[in-house]
């Protein structure tokens, strides 16, 4: 089977800025990601957990997109631009995908 070059670019913020940066994504040529709940973890702030918290749309959300490499670019500036001044984290890992058309 052909295997054809990837980037996998997941971004973890604070859920109230999902559709800012998703909406800042689409505008990179993004055609496609999928975004996931982030139940708790550890970072510089300390160890936090989504459970006990009581506001509608608190806490993390992971989005996550697998990009041709000639648009990685314009990603992580449109991304960058949403995520820099609030908490998130941004990582890019190379993959290899089936079916390059379906992205």
């Amino acid at each position: 089977m052909e295997m054809h070059d990837a980037k996998r670019v997941e971004i973890i913020i604070e859920a109230a800025l999902e559709s800012r940066l998703t909406t800042a994504m689409r505008g990179a040529g993004v055609t496609g990601y999928t975004v996931l709940p982030v139940k708790g973890g550890s970072g510089r702030s300390g160890q936090w957990s989504r459970a006990g918290q009581v506001t509608r749309g608190s806490g993390m959300v992971a989005v996550v997109c697998l990009i041709r490499p000639d648009r990685l670019d314009a990603l992580l500036d449109a991304a960058f631009a949403v995520v820099e001044p609030h908490i998130g984290v941004v990582s890019i890992t190379d993959a290899q995908v089936l079916r390059a058309e379906r992205f």
